[in-house]
């Protein structure tokens, strides 16, 4: 496999910033929304905990915490292959499938929350990104 521009590894890391970004304003639109009907006093919902039990719609907020989590992988992964300096056709790839797959899982999360769906999409890309970091591995070593 060539190597490719370092460019190529972090347009797909940029997606997935702007995926963020825009389940970051979802959250905030539908919060404050449901706070000004409901005429929520913001105090009452200071806490995560308190959020959840006062707020209905809470899948926007869920679903940015998962944008904390396995994603951080996919950041460090972006960053470790510019790094070394082995951007691969694969690897930009990957790295785009993964951005989509986490596209799919925050549009089912944020809209009609399918468990099942949802599982299914998070699975693959989770394996995806094992993958894509066994492939960043076995090119570094």
């Amino acid at each position: 496999m060539s190597a490719l521009s370092p460019v190529a590894m972090l347009v797909p890391m940029i997606a997935m910033v702007a995926l963020t970004a825009i389940v970051w304003v979802r959250l905030y639109v539908e919060r404050i929304g449901e706070m000004r009907e409901r005429r929520i006093d913001p105090q009452a919902v200071a806490t995560a905990r308190a959020a959840a039990t006062v707020l209905t719609r809470t899948q926007a907020a869920e679903n940015l915490r998962n944008l904390f989590e396995m994603p951080v992988l996919f950041y460090a992964l972006c960053l470790a292959v510019v790094s070394a300096g082995v951007t691969t056709p694969f690897l930009v790839n990957g790295a785009w499938a993964y951005v989509v797959l986490r596209a799919v899982h925050s549009l089912i999360h944020c809209t009609y929350n399918r468990v099942m769906h949802r599982f299914a999409i998070y699975v693959a890309s989770s394996v995806l990104l094992f993958v894509l970091w066994a492939a960043f591995v076995v090119r570094v070593v």
